[in-house]
């Protein structure tokens, strides 16, 4: 990879893309299908807090269907695809919003199986916490990545027991150390979800969580910029203090520096992220993600940067 920069990517990135990894797993385009359970949060339900995550706007799931049974909004996304797709439909059944491994296990195989019904479905994603993955539950996925093609994502956020609390998490790094030691133990396939910007976090903090993040060893990764979303705990916050998201320029040069960091192999599924813009307090330079992906390219290319150029394997 130090030799060969774009080796991971078909369209001269230097990172290793999501588009590169579908095409060689699956031949061609893939597509989320975002779906929403009705799942709830031990930090929302009072199991071990209340409120949620201050940034938390019901897990991102804002355009989805959940007023309608699993098997009706999947349908619902498939067609929502197929008007922006000729070809063959594929999709991935996106667990997303809140904590997806939070039920009876009974539950979630219903759940889980009834979107494998689908002629069109050739993967599962599960969102959820590392907290919430007992025995039963890994068993239930250790039997499902047997049938399918499955990632489970965890929401990293920080590494950093300060943020961690500030954001009202309710899971100390040390128990997400071990619910994700435990998931890796299984083969699954794991996906680390970082976000920048978090309050009294200081870019140097940052790139110390990615740095972090890659001796986890993850297969794959994705990036966001904190959203400021209204009617979140976050929105009061920025509204009655002195806190100030960070620029597109500091984003973009804290993504690059991240990159460094990251095994060549692991896949970054997302390097920016949509927030609803009808709720997007700040920041709004968010919205543009062609100028953010483009500036990202630019700066990489500028300084001769690229995933994995610092990677050191533990």
């Amino acid at each position: 990879m130090k030799d060969n920069p774009f080796v991971y990517s078909s369209d001269n990135k230097r990172y290793h893309t999501l588009s590169y990894y579908n095409k060689n797993k699956y031949g061609g385009k893939v597509y989320k299908a975002v779906l929403d359970c009705g799942f709830t949060c031990p930090n929302i339900d009072g199991k071990k807090g209340h409120g949620g995550c201050i940034f938390c706007d019901s897990g991102s799931g804002y355009f989805t269907k959940g007023n309608l049974d699993i098997r009706s909004q999947l349908n619902a996304e498939i067609e929502r695809i197929s008007c922006k797709s000729s070809g063959e439909i594929r999709v991935i059944a996106y667990f997303q919003a809140n904590t997806n491994t939070y039920a009876p296990v009974d539950q979630l195989r219903r759940l889980y199986e009834t979107v494998l019904e689908n002629e069109h479905v050739c993967g599962i994603s599960i969102g959820t916490r590392a907290d919430c993955l007992s025995e039963d539950v890994l068993d239930l996925l250790t039997e499902l990545n047997g049938k399918t093609n499955l990632t489970v994502e965890l929401g990293l956020q920080s590494v950093h027991d300060e943020t961690i609390n500030y954001i009202n998490r309710c899971c100390t790094h040390a128990e997400f150390l071990d619910g994700y030691n435990r998931l890796k133990s299984t083969g699954i396939r794991t996906c680390l979800h970082i976000i920048n910007g978090l309050p009294q976090e200081t870019p140097e903090m940052m790139i110390e969580t990615a740095r972090q993040a890659s001796l986890m060893k993850p297969d794959a990764v994705k990036i966001q910029m904190l959203h400021i979303i209204n009617g979140t705990p976050l929105a009061k916050i920025y509204e009655s203090s002195s806190f100030k998201p960070l620029t597109k320029d500091e984003y973009i040069d804290i993504v690059v520096r991240q990159l460094e960091l990251f095994s060549p192999e692991a896949v970054i599924e997302r390097i920016t992220g949509d927030g609803d813009k009808s709720k997007l307090i700040a920041p709004l330079w968010t919205t543009d993600k062609i100028s953010v992906l483009g500036g990202i390219d630019k700066l990489q290319a500028c300084r001769g940067s690229w995933q994995g150029k610092k990677y050191v394997e533990k």
